[in-house]
């Protein structure tokens, strides 16, 4: 299970392919929106893939879905709104928090073994995930196994 720390970086991951969104716990975004208002899709879309932000200034030389059609903004929206409507869009802001913009996109969770067995999904990604760590000679602590 995957847990994220942008939410542009890591809906890019999504909708490019490179993370399955049934493998996402959390993201905790630096943002303030419902991606199902239209208004306020709209400034994030100009933000991350016009290039320019909520205040109209340039949200950076690079924004984070530069380059994205028009086409792929429904992709965009679409996985936005799934994770806001499965609980795994966490937005400090909405509760006063103001989270500085780490480097990192994705955190692996590792869930208590008795949890796993509750939760085939979360198996399923776990089982992978030792997998793939054992062909990269990633050491696993024997907690974990």
């Amino acid at each position: 299970m995957k847990i994220g720390l942008s939410y542009s970086r890591c809906v890019r991951d999504i909708v490019d392919g490179v993370v399955d969104i049934d493998d996402v716990l959390v993201i905790i975004a630096r943002t303030d929106f419902d991606p199902r208002d239209d208004e306020q899709w709209g400034n994030i879309w100009e933000g991350y893939a016009g290039g320019r932000s909520m205040r109209g200034l340039f949200s950076g030389a690079n924004p984070e879905w530069y380059g994205a059609s028009i086409e792929d903004e429904a992709r965009y929206r679409s996985v936005s709104i799934e994770l806001w409507e499965t609980g795994k869009l966490h937005q400090p802001r909405k509760f006063g928090a103001y989270p500085s913009r780490r480097p990192e996109i994705w955190l692996e969770a590792v869930l208590p073994s008795s949890e796993l067995d509750l939760n085939p999904a979360a198996k399923q990604a776990w089982d992978k995930f030792q997998t793939i760590a054992g062909l990269t000679n990633v050491e696993l602590d024997d907690k974990y196994r």
